[in-house]
């Protein structure tokens, strides 16, 4: 699934895949734009955004897919056909609104196995919810097993060139390239074209950056320029200039570009944290053209970074300080949890996540009420209603850092990872933070104000797929009361994925894992037959 970054003007935009606020902004250029009630055809197609040619899972047939432009209050009705057709990849799907909160709505959500069942081939699923009260950056993806990994888009996303349902089964693996805007180039591959973003000089550009980054995070900057950032993750920053970002898989950040050096090219940077991971030949860059300079690639130099951004100096703007006893340990609910990992396989207190063949939501809708009766046994935290919920996580072993996901919330950040300090007056608000390295610590925030599974869970899709994940189930006995009318065709998802045979799942099979060991010998197990869903 094709999902591009939004990169704004405060006065004019180039467009791509993401939810954000409509204000008195002009396109500089004309993608695929659409509005809150839509339909979006998951379907697959033959593309080379870093000229290597293969299959991907597109939204619509383009790439990048469409931008969902909606102003704040708006209602969302957006239908979500499958029309996949690649028996090697996934033939199901399901689709995310990431950091939008779904209060009232957790049906609408898009997780598969904790609010619904995937969305079989040649079926569709209708997501109707609004967001009352969020405006800002969000963005859209796949939430079925490691589908989301097919979707070779945009900024800060990072292709691979074998296809995931192969890819899974490896234990550790490395991306080929890295794209902007759904162009890029990889080492020993031809000259392919790069993202141009073009500029005008006394202007001041806003300038969405959405990281839909499979595994890799990556160090931001544009040459000769600061960036001054101004939202994370959906929510509005007190204004802080950087010349250098570090942006985690799943998170977002707005920042305001002023064109105030000469007319000329200059090298949009995005090196991710993979070994060997380098500029040259072009690779991991764009471009940010002046208007009026020639079109050529930028001759411009990298220089070390004088003012990169620390997450600690990020303050929300509106209503900071985080909920609750402003102490350690004194909130209503406080938690503990630690991952680890062995052989490959995460763990979050000992338990690793398996989906489950019943969602989480039906499992409580049907009158399991306990974390002793819902399933995955041991990967279910059960939370009170309206308590200020204080969660420490740290970790351990290899695979570091974890960016992690909340779903049906916002958080505030109470203690960034490598930082000792505790700010509860005015932490950064945001849905995904770094754990950091091993040994190392993360605090947060939120108050359990959403009735319904909320996951939460590792942003790195081979991690969630290897078990780095909990759903915390807030206040399930009154979760259907608390939901909006829950639609008819959602009780059809389950009964018509639960009859697909092994062959109308997709995937590849065993033949996919035959794949897997040509590649490397550290190798998860085989699947069963039939497939687990």
């Amino acid at each position: 699934m094709l999902i591009p970054v939004l990169i704004a003007c405060l006065i004019s935009s180039i467009n791509a895949a993401a939810v954000v606020s409509r204000s008195q902004s002009y396109p500089l250029s004309q993608p695929a734009v659409v509005g809150p009630k839509t339909r979006l055809t998951v379907g697959n197609k033959v593309i080379a955004p870093d000229g290597f040619e293969r299959s991907a899972t597109l939204v619509d047939g383009i790439f990048p897919g469409p931008l969902i432009a909606a102003q704040k209050g708006d209602d969302f009705a957006i239908e979500v056909v499958n029309e996949l057709r690649d028996e090697s990849m996934f033939l199901s799907t399901s689709v995310h609104w990431h950091g939008l909160y779904q209060n009232g709505t957790n049906y609408a959500d898009g997780a598969s196995s904790v609010t619904q069942c995937p969305i079989a081939q040649n079926h569709s699923f209708l997501h109707s919810f609004s967001a009352p009260n969020q405006a800002g950056t969000y963005w859209y993806h796949s939430h079925y097993s490691v589908q989301y990994h097919t979707c070779t888009t945009s900024m800060m996303q990072v292709p691979y060139h074998t296809v995931a349902t192969v890819l899974r089964y490896v234990i550790g693996n490395t991306a080929s390239s890295s794209l902007i805007n759904g162009l890029g180039r990889y080492a020993g591959g031809p000259m392919s074209a790069l993202a141009v973003i073009a500029v005008e000089q006394g202007k001041r550009y806003r300038m969405r950056l959405v990281s839909i980054s499979c595994d890799p995070n990556f160090q931001f900057s544009v040459d000769g320029h600061n960036l001054t950032v101004i939202e994370a993750d959906g929510q509005l920053t007190e204004p802080l200039v950087v010349d250098q970002l570090q942006i985690f898989a799943g998170q977002r950040y707005s920042v305001v570009l002023v064109a105030d050096k000469p007319v000329d090219n200059y090298w949009i940077r995005n090196l991710p944290n993979t070994a060997n991971a380098s500029y040259e030949g072009g690779a991991n860059s764009a471009i940010l053209r002046y208007k009026g300079a020639r079109k050529v690639e930028p001759a411009t130099v990298d220089t070390a970074p004088q003012s990169p951004l620390t997450e600690t100096n990020l303050h929300t703007l509106i209503n900071p300080g985080a909920p609750g006893i402003p102490e350690y340990g004194k909130a209503d609910i406080n938690l503990n949890l630690e991952v680890s990992v062995l052989n490959g396989t995460f763990y979050v207190n000992n338990a690793t996540f398996k989906p489950p063949t019943v969602p989480v939501l039906l499992q409580i809708l049907s009158g399991a009420q306990e974390a002793s009766r819902l399933l995955p046994n041991g990967s279910v935290i059960v939370l009170d209603a309206n308590k200020v919920v204080e969660l420490t996580l740290s970790t351990t072993g290899q695979g570091g850092p974890h960016p992690i996901h909340l779903h049906g919330h916002s958080f505030d950040v109470v203690q960034s990872a490598g930082n000792n300090t505790l700010n509860y007056v005015n932490p950064v608000r945001r849905d995904v933070v770094s754990t950091g390295s091993p040994g190392q610590q993360v605090v947060i925030r939120w108050v359990t104000d959403n009735s319904g599974p909320w996951f939460l869970h590792c942003h790195i899709d081979w991690h969630l797929e290897a078990g780095l994940a909990v759903v915390m189930a807030e206040s399930p006995s009154v979760t259907h009361a608390h939901l909006n009318h829950i639609p008819h065709a959602w009780d059809q998802l389950c009964p018509t994925f639960d009859s697909l045979t092994p062959s109308q799942l997709g995937g590849g099979g065993l033949k996919s894992y035959e794949e897997a060991a040509n590649i490397s010998t550290l190798l998860y197990p085989p699947p069963p037959l039939p497939l687990i869903k």
